[in-house]
């Protein structure tokens, strides 16, 4: 049920975000959100979801913290399988490579991603797994 309901969020966010060129939906949280389109791993089909993120330089930051649950979130999955995506922030569409960062890039960037949202150190507490964070960088 879990899983429904955030693909329905996801579903209505996409569509508020897209026919209002970015203006709805470009801050969820209170933090800044854009669009990231992947390939599905299995049915090679293009799959779209709202996330946050932060700009470190030039790249967007994003995580893959699906609210602390104990398995990684089905976009990081799909990352893993092929790191070339889409991101979409306003009416701006970057093509970017997903790349995993390291132990010691996370622990380095771990402050600023918290300060951004503070949910992730929530969702870190409650999950076992190490949450991945993802530098996306245009390709």
């Amino acid at each position: 049920m879990k899983d429904f309901i955030l693909k329905l969020i996801s579903a209505i966010h996409n569509f508020l975000f897209r026919i209002s060129g970015g203006r709805l939906g470009a801050r969820f949280v209170g933090a800044p959100a854009l669009l990231l389109t992947v390939t599905g791993r299995k049915s090679g089909q293009p799959r779209t979801v709202p996330l946050l993120y932060m700009k470190d330089g030039d790249d967007f930051i994003i995580v893959a913290s699906k609210g602390g649950d104990p398995k990684h979130p089905t976009w990081y999955l799909n990352l893993e399988a092929n790191p070339d995506a889409l991101v979409e922030i306003g009416s701006t569409k970057v093509r970017v490579r997903a790349t995993r960062v390291s132990a010691e890039e996370k622990a380095e960037l771990w402050p600023r991603i918290v300060k951004a949202y503070r949910g992730y150190e929530e969702y870190q507490k409650k999950t076992e797994r190490d949450i991945p964070v993802i530098r996306l960088s245009a390709r």
